[in-house]
């Protein structure tokens, strides 16, 4: 299972009942945090979830909506008594922006680990996240995240008595434990069938349509993207200020084919989005209008009960 929350939906400035830009993701007692806005721990407790498990924390880019929350994010979740090392994610330089808005935080009880997003696409491995990071076009480096959580396949009695696998081992092989027993190292695949569906999330933001968008979210269980602008009298400027428009993100969606769409990073101008869904829906049926604190809770499916 894999809950998402979108708790920012404000883009360049909050606004009354709108914090700025800020996603979070929990699976397995773990949390994955994507860009940090003004706003995000209030967000957080609004929601009444907790900062304390976060593990990862996944930057799109340095503007100032997208991270100008962190600092004070690092200082809560060090005065929540946080130890374990948290993971930053982002593109080049990450580890010296993120020092730099720690003049005010200098001291954290955690370490903090800087993984530097390299080429247009880069892969991490962290707890249950599998993280792909990609390119997309914006007036700064910006990255769009595909979070997966990968799903083995089912346990097989029958594979694991051809392998000639002893008994007392399928438990821990079923949970994808290496086994060493009797002189012989037994893996998981020697009990499992081929992997099983998992549950994806594509994230993205402050960018132009770009095929890159297309390709990752492509399937996706949920697909929260921007939508800067609901008037299409404003193509224009979103052109100019390279975001992009209901309309446009509505397009992406319908080459994609996720199962859901939600839009986010909402002018400060754009104070009813909800009046530009029917358009969208023309488009793509399967779209909301992103609110702060909005929750999904995505569940595993076995391709045979769909």
């Amino acid at each position: 299972m894999l809950d998402v929350c979108l708790l920012g939906t404000g883009g360049m400035m909050p606004i009354p009942g709108r914090w700025l830009t800020s996603c979070m993701m929990r699976c397995n007692g773990s949390s994955l945090l994507i860009d940090c806005g003004e706003g995000t721990q209030i967000a957080i407790r609004e929601k009444g979830w907790s900062f304390h498990p976060i593990d990862v924390i996944c930057i799109t880019h340095f503007h100032g909506d997208h991270i100008s929350g962190l600092t004070g994010l690092l200082l809560s979740m060090g005065n929540a008594e946080r130890t374990e090392p948290v993971t930053v994610i982002g593109p080049k330089n990450i580890e010296r922006v993120v020092n730099s808005l720690r003049v005010i935080a200098p001291e954290l009880p955690f370490e903090l680990k800087f993984l530097e997003i390299e080429g247009p696409e880069d892969d991490f491995v962290i707890n249950d996240y599998h993280i792909h990071a990609f390119a997309v076009a914006h007036r700064v480096t910006c990255y769009g995240y595909t979070v997966t959580i990968e799903r083995a396949g089912k346990f097989d009695p029958q594979r694991a008595q051809e392998n000639e696998v002893p008994l007392k081992c399928w438990n821990r092989l079923q949970k994808g434990m290496t086994v060493e027993e009797d002189g012989r190292v037994f893996t998981p695949d020697m009990v499992l069938g081929p992997p099983r569906r998992g549950l994806k999330v594509t994230y993205c933001t402050d960018t132009r349509p770009v095929p890159s968008i297309v390709r990752n979210a492509a399937g996706a269980d949920l697909f929260i993207c921007e939508g800067m602008y609901g008037e299409r009298e404003k193509t224009a400027k979103a052109i100019e200020h390279k975001h992009m428009t209901f309309i446009e993100a509505a397009k992406l969606a319908r080459e994609a084919q996720p199962k859901e769409m939600w839009l986010t990073h909402y002018s400060p101008a754009l104070t009813r989005p909800k009046e530009f869904l029917p358009a969208v829906r023309e488009i793509f049926p399967a779209a909301k209008c992103g609110k702060c604190g909005m929750t999904a809770e995505l569940q595993f499916t076995d391709e045979d009960e769909q």
